[in-house]
């Protein structure tokens, strides 16, 4: 029986991968190119329409109170608190970007789709994050649209090349071995590894110079020199008393009566401060008034000019905790300004709204108060304010908690209901009310110090704005209570410095302090958590003696 010989059957040419290290590096660099070009047109446009920082604002805004907390408290090495947390979120932000990234390169080792695919929807959730911001304006759909389009453009370019130079991979039919190409590492596309080098770095360079020119282009106007030229405008028809001798204890341990501006407390929510000049600068008051005011940055200079000393809570200030300051502030009277508009019956909140889409609701019966000295001011210590506390106008209410008084960079004041706005914090589960706690703090001993046994030093600060603090008393290991004495006190909006000399014996112990305003009531022992309205109960500091 005859035997018919088969020819074997050819086998099929292996698909083309580019190598998984490449695959995932020239994605990140395709996205890289996508943030760096958004970055670059919201700097030509308009800052806050960057998809990667309105990402980062959409998850400030969406996150739950306890989370934004959290971050509020956040340090890292070499910056303060208000701001460690921004840089973490934009750095969180990118790490996330930079694994998704990576993914999405190591799914598009053979075809490009997955890839392209997934800067398409991270393009859809930039574009909806810029949408849904606070300040969007129309021109703003332009930055997210150039970011996607610079990503899909770049992504498919190296792929392309990645994917030619992998045809020169060994094993598949068809790779020179010898001669020019073989010399020159072309694959059988005829893109050589130099080639797919200098295209990477060639996008590389693109996104990251990008991005560094949307960054300088998007900080805005330089107000360096608009904050200098106001400093002899700034001067106060009533100046503020000076402050007194004896007002603090620094030599015991106590902060300065006034805090520096670059020490000040810094709580916000902006990634980017909104940078808009003096001479641009106007401000509508309107809602349930008698007559609209609009006023510019002149038509406030025009009027008297008042100077208060006051100092500043956050309410996410924890026991003992450092977020309060105290500064001079120069400004106008903000319940003059509101009888101008007349407030109708009925007005419950003034809704405050800054450059950057934030918002406040302050009690309009407190604004209105007599003696409340409710102001917009427009300078801090002597000079414009700066741009992170501020500039160019902020509301400073006295006595009540930073959100519901404080608003920076203020843009519009809209008298209303409490049931028809709520502001940021409002939305988040934070109280409606919100005025200071009687409360203390102790600066020295720190905690955890070794001191000498004998006489000890223990001092510190007390707050009540607008009550004043009329006693402080501290006590050792939970003993009797001893008054400590009181510093000079500048007015009653104001921290208030104490110092007691405590006999304490050898060994490990514990010290705590409570104030007492000047209606009588004492600092509460029952211990809150900041949400809803600020925290409370006794500080107490462990330490020992030898």
């Amino acid at each position: 029986m005859a035997t018919q010989l088969r020819s074997p059957r050819p086998t099929p040419p292996a698909a083309r991968r580019i190598p998984a290290g490449s695959a995932a590096l020239l994605s990140v660099l395709a996205f890289a190119a996508a943030v760096g070009v958004g970055h670059l047109v919201a700097g030509l446009i308009s800052p806050q329409s960057s998809p990667y920082q309105a990402v980062a604002d959409t998850m400030v805004r969406l996150a739950p109170a306890w989370l934004v907390d959290i971050g509020k408290k956040l340090t890292l090495p070499g910056l303060p608190v208000g701001k460690a947390d921004k840089f973490g979120l934009l750095v969180g932000v990118a790490v996330v970007l930079v694994a998704v990234a990576v993914a999405a390169g190591l799914a598009s080792r053979e075809r490009a789709r997955p890839g392209r695919l997934t800067l398409v929807v991270l393009g859809v959730v930039g574009m909806a994050a810029v949408c849904f911001s606070p300040a969007f304006s129309l021109p703003d759909v332009v930055a997210p649209l150039a970011s996607v389009g610079a990503g899909l453009w770049s992504f498919r370019w190296l792929h392309e090349k990645a994917l030619a130079r992998a045809g020169g991979s060994p094993g598949v039919p068809g790779t020179p071995t010898q001669g020019a190409e073989s010399r020159d590492s072309r694959g059988d596309g005829g893109v050589s590894r130099r080639n797919v080098l200098v295209s990477g770095a060639a996008v590389g360079v693109g996104a990251v110079g990008a991005g560094a020119v949307g960054n300088r282009l998007g900080a805005g106007v330089d107000i360096t020199a608009s904050r200098a030229a106001l400093a002899g405008a700034l001067r106060p028809a009533q100046p503020a008393p000076p402050i007194p001798a004896g007002a603090d204890f620094v030599a015991d341990g106590t902060p300065s009566m006034l805090t520096a501006n670059k020490d000040f407390y810094r709580i916000d929510t902006a990634l980017r401060l909104p940078a808009q000049p003096a001479t641009t600068w106007m401000m509508r008051i309107h809602g349930m008034v008698e007559r609209e005011l609009t006023v510019n940055y002149q038509d406030l200079l025009r009027r008297p000019l008042v100077e208060r000393t006051v100092t500043l809570t956050c309410v996410s200030n924890e026991i003992g905790g450092s977020l309060i300051s105290t500064a001079n502030f120069v400004g106008v009277s903000l319940r003059d300004l509101l009888l101008e508009a007349g407030v109708r019956p009925g007005a419950q909140q003034l809704f405050s709204t800054s450059l950057d889409g934030w918002s406040a609701g302050t009690p309009v019966d407190v604004v209105m108060e007599p003696d409340r000295g409710a102001m917009l001011a427009l300078g801090m210590n002597g000079e414009a304010l700066p741009l992170e506390h501020g500039y160019p106008v902020r509301m400073v209410v006295p006595g009540l908690y930073g959100y519901v008084s404080a608003t920076k960079w203020l843009k519009d004041l809209e008298l209303t209901t409490f049931d028809a706005q709520q502001s940021y914090w409002l939305q988040r589960g934070w109280a409606e009310q919100a005025p200071i706690k009687t409360e203390s703090r102790i600066d020295k001993p720190r905690g955890f110090d070794s001191v000498p046994a004998g006489k000890v030093t223990v001092a510190g600060i007390a707050w009540a704005q607008h009550r004043g603090i009329s006693r402080v008393d501290v006590r050792v290991d939970g003993g009797a209570w001893q008054p400590a004495e009181l510093a000079t006190e500048v007015n009653s909006d104001t921290w208030r410095m104490w110092r007691a000399q405590l006999t304490v014996p050898p060994g490990s112990h514990f010290v705590e302090s409570r104030a007492t305003d000047n209606t009588g009531t004492p600092q509460t022992q029952q211990r809150a958590d900041p949400i809803p309205d600020g925290a409370s109960g006794l500080p107490m500091i462990a330490f020992t003696t030898t």
